[in-house]
């Protein structure tokens, strides 16, 4: 399709928002339609940037909501779903799994039904073909379960494992995306990505997390001995994967979207610490900027690093093999993680104005 209207489920979170900007920026004849719940990591202010853009619509929404899908659908002409929204953190869906069944499995379900039945039924009921279409899903390496240390990176034909109950609803959903196509000729794709970091990244993830409690002189609390180890991806460089599987790849396909960058967590968290302390050196500005950094403005970050009980059924090890993305679309990260690290470090930096709203600081 030379010319897409999407619909973008999630369009006001982390991954989501940082897509759709990208997708404005790059596509500029497209337009762009926001569905977002705006549960707590749904923010507007991710997407302040293109609120004026005649080319985008935002929409307060439930995706479980199917007749408001529908309509949309309709009354938009979207020939193009990226669906985005998800109960995504691994420690909410241990104490709280309720919320992860309803939007990623019952969710996803909806939007599937309501896409089948505007792209498919209603053009068949009148003697027409299919509209054309898109069906693409956003889906995770933690499906595939969790690698030894010397495995080798899930590929796209891993058997499903998931050992959470995140990862299992995410595979559900995953199966239900598959069954659509296979079984009423839904045209789908689906990418699964490894850990994503950049800007808008909620701060109960791992590294605005670590910046954010060390400038409030927290404690850095690291789950068991800190040596899981995470293949970590450039949010850009994920919205521009999935540019790809939406321009080039086979319909029915899975794709995964990968960064080639594994870390264990404990060098993640020393890493930013080094940083940090890097930066306030640098910079005697942050320490009147943030006046309760003691630790870092003494270059002391890493003391602030304190071991807890590790979290319950903790995957060892994610890595995510991109091979045949990068064989069949040209995919490649263009950012290195001391580029793209360095950026997302900036930012949260020079954009307290966006975090401490959330942490109510």
């Amino acid at each position: 399709m030379k010319n897409k209207t999407l619909l973008v489920t999630g369009g006001a979170g982390f991954i989501g928002a940082n897509f759709v900007l990208y997708w404005l920026e790059q596509n500029r004849a497209d337009r762009v339609i926001v569905l977002d719940a705006l549960t707590y990591a749904g923010n507007r202010a991710n997407l302040e940037a293109v609120e004026n853009n005649p080319n985008f619509r935002f929409v307060h929404g439930d995706i479980c909501d199917t007749a408001l899908v529908e309509s949309l659908l309709r009354d938009e002409g979207v020939n193009t779903l990226v669906h985005f929204a998800a109960e995504s953190h691994v420690d909410r869906s241990i104490t709280g799994p309720d919320a992860f069944i309803e939007t990623n499995i019952i969710g996803t379900y909806s939007l599937l039904k309501a896409s089948k039945k505007v792209w498919i039924d209603e053009p068949e009921a009148v003697g027409k073909a299919p509209l054309q279409h898109r069906f693409h899903h956003v889906s995770t390496d933690e499906v595939y379960g969790t690698l030894e240390k010397d495995e080798a990176p899930f590929k796209e034909t891993n058997q499903y494992q998931p050992n959470s109950p995140y990862s299992a609803s995410k595979a559900a959903s995953d199966h239900l995306v598959r069954a659509y196509h296979h079984t009423y000729g839904l045209e789908v794709t689906t990418s699964n990505c490894s850990n994503n970091y950049g800007p808008f990244h909620f701060p109960e993830k791992l590294i605005p997390l670590v910046v954010t409690n060390i400038l409030h002189d927290r404690s850095l609390p690291i789950y068991g001995d800190g040596q899981q180890i995470r293949d970590w991806l450039y949010v850009e460089d994920h919205a521009r994967g999935i540019e790809l599987v939406l321009n080039q790849g086979q319909i029915g396909e899975n794709y995964n979207i990968g960064g080639h960058n594994e870390w264990a967590n404990i060098d993640i968290v020393k890493l930013v610490c080094q940083q940090m302390n890097d930066a306030f050196a640098n910079d005697p500005a942050l320490a009147q900027k943030y006046p309760k950094a003691t630790m870092v403005a003494a270059g002391k970050a890493e003391q602030l690093i304190t071991y807890v009980t590790d979290r319950a059924g903790h995957d060892r090890r994610y890595a995510i093999d991109a091979t045949k993305t990068q064989n069949e679309l040209g995919y490649q990260p263009k950012e290195s993680f001391e580029t793209g690290f360095a950026k997302t470090l900036k930012w949260y930096l020079y954009n307290n104005e966006w975090w401490r709203p959330l942490l109510k600081i």
